[in-house]
C-alpha cells in the first residue's frame, strides 16, 4: 500500500512584522498596541464652567460707507490683478447706486490637547532599559509643554521607565538584511549589454557574464538592515503623542444681497466682541438673534464633540461686522454689478464685462 502525505507549509509572519512577544505590559497601557491604543479619553476637568456672559453693552455697530472713489479705486485693483481683464469699465463705466448688506460674523475656537500611545522602537544606541525599574507614569500625567494658544502642535515623547532591549526582529539580530536590488546575489543584469550575456564579440563591462556588480550592496548581498541600522538590538518604548489643535468653526449671517458666503471666510471684519476662557458660555442678549443662537449652538457642540476625547484647554469666542458693499454701475448703456467687502476691499465680480481669453505662445 501506498501512502500519500500532505506537507502544508507552517504559515509565519513576514519577516518586518514585529514579534507579538516583543512589546511587554505596563502598568496603565494595557490597550497600547502596535500600530496604536487610540486617543486615550483626559481626566475630568478641575475649572469651574464659566458663567453666563452678557453681549457686549455699547458696542459701535456702524461702519463708516464706502465712498464712491473707494469704490472705484478696489474695482481697479481687483482689475490689475487679472492679466485678461479690460479697465475700459473701471474708467468708463458709471456708478449708479451703492447699497450696504454688512452682515455678523460669529466664531468660536477651542484649543484642545489631545493623547494617544503607540509602541515605537529604535536602533539601541547604548540607552539605558528602564522598563519596571519605577512605575511609568499614566498618560495624562506625562509632563508636556503646550505651544502659544490656539495654535496647532504635535509633540511625541518617550514614556518614562517603559523602555526595554530587544533583539531585532527584520534582521534576526544579524545587523543585515538580504539586498532588495539583487535578491542576495550581489550580481544584477549587465547595464551595457542588458544581461545579454554576448560573446561574439564580449561585452567589455561583464566579458560575456551577463552580469555586473550590485552597486546598491557592493557586490556583497546584503546591506544594513534597516530597522536597526546594523545595531543588531532595538530599544522599545511606549511612545505619547501629544495634538494641541484650534478647532475653528464660523457662522455667517445670512445676507441677501447674493455675495458668496465662501468669498467672506478669508477676510476680516470690525471686531464688536471678544471673550477667551476656560469654557466659553453662549451670548445672552445679542441685538442678532442669530448670532445668540449660533453661539449657543456651536459651543454645545464643540464641548460634545471634543469634551471626550481631548482636554479642552481654553475657549475663544468672537463676534465681526463685516463690510459689504453693493456697487451697480453702467458701461455701454448696460448695467453690471460687483461687490466690496471685508477690511480688505475685497471685490467679487462674476459678471465683469470686458474680459479675454490669453494664449500663451
Amino acid at each position: 500500500m501506498v501512502c500519500f502525505f500532505l506537507f502544508v507549509p507552517a504559515m509565519y509572519p513576514p519577516v518586518m512584522a514585529p514579534q507579538a512577544n516583543m512589546f511587554g505590559n505596563v502598568p496603565g497601557y494595557e490597550g497600547t498596541v502596535p500600530g496604536g491604543g487610540g486617543f486615550l479619553p483626559p481626566p475630568m476637568p478641575m475649572e469651574p464652567v464659566a458663567p453666563p456672559q452678557p453681549a457686549p453693552e455699547n458696542p459701535e455697530w456702524s461702519i463708516p460707507s464706502l465712498s464712491e472713489d473707494a469704490a472705484r479705486e478696489a474695482l481697479k485693483e481687483f482689475v490689475s490683478s487679472h492679466c485678461c481683464y479690460g479697465d475700459a469699465p473701471v474708467t468708463q463705466g458709471v456708478i449708479t447706486s451703492m447699497e450696504p448688506f454688512n452682515t455678523f460674523r460669529y466664531r468660536l475656537e477651542t484649543f484642545t490637547e489631545s493623547r494617544s500611545t503607540d509602541w515605537a522602537h529604535k536602533p539601541h544606541e547604548g540607552e539605558t532599559a528602564d522598563f519596571y525599574t519605577q512605575p511609568a507614569p499614566r498618560p495624562w500625567e506625562v509632563q508636556a509643554t503646550p505651544p502659544k494658544l490656539f495654535s496647532d502642535h504635535t509633540e511625541k515623547i518617550r514614556v518614562p521607565y517603559t523602555s526595554s532591549v530587544k533583539q531585532c526582529h527584520t534582521c534576526n539580530a544579524a545587523g543585515t538584511e538580504q539586498c532588495k536590488e539583487c535578491s542576495g546575489s550581489g550580481k544584477k543584469a549587465c547595464l551595457m549589454c542588458n544581461g545579454g550575456a554576448k560573446s561574439d564579440p564580449a561585452c567589455t563591462r561583464c566579458n560575456g557574464t551577463g552580469k555586473d556588480r550590485c552597486t546598491k550592496c557592493n557586490g556583497s548581498g546584503k546591506k544594513q538592515c534597516e530597522t536597526c541600522k546594523g545595531k543588531r538590538q532595538l530599544l522599545t518604548y511606549i511612545e505619547l503623542k501629544v495634538e494641541w489643535k484650534n478647532q475653528v468653526e464660523d457662522h455667517l449671517v445670512e445676507q441677501s444681497c447674493g455675495l458668496k458666503s465662501d468669498n467672506l471666510r478669508s477676510v476680516k471684519g470690525k471686531e464688536l466682541f471678544k471673550s477667551s476662557q476656560n469654557l466659553v458660555y453662549p451670548l445672552l442678549g445679542f441685538p442678532n438673534p442669530a448670532v445668540s443662537q449660533a453661539s449657543e449652538r456651536l459651543i454645545k457642540e464643540h464641548q460634545t464633540n471634543y469634551g471626550k476625547t481631548s482636554r479642552i484647554l481654553q475657549q475663544r469666542q468672537t463676534v465681526e461686522l463685516i463690510p459689504i458693499t453693493q456697487v451697480n454701475y453702467k458701461w455701454k448703456d448696460k448695467s453690471y454689478v460687483y461687490y466690496v467687502y471685508g477690511n480688505e476691499r475685497k471685490v467679487s465680480a462674476d459678471n465683469y464685462p470686458e474680459t479675454c481669453c490669453c494664449v500663451i505662445l
